[in-house]
């Protein structure tokens, strides 16, 4: 029989090996897939370029991280 193996989650996809990558990259989407809050109206703001957001609610365009931004509080 098969030993059933612990999951990674996302990072799944790359098979055997390539251990604490797969940790950081898990860590880094678990952010990025967060609903992203606006700073200035708290309405929720989407990524259009690389560190590009806009907010839909106050149509305010920003810059901040690159995948998600900065000083947010991520949930677990």
């Amino acid at each position: 029989m098969a030993v059933k193996k612990k999951k990674i989650g996302s990072a799944g996809r790359f098979g055997a090996g390539y251990g604490k990558v797969k940790q950081k990259l898990v860590a880094v989407e678990r952010k990025q897939r967060v609903k992203q809050e606006c700073p200035f109206c708290k309405g929720h703001a989407k990524r259009i370029k690389t560190s590009i957001w806009s907010c839909k609610k106050c149509n305010k365009e920003f810059a901040s991280g690159t995948y998600h931004l900065k000083n947010q509080k991520t949930k677990k």
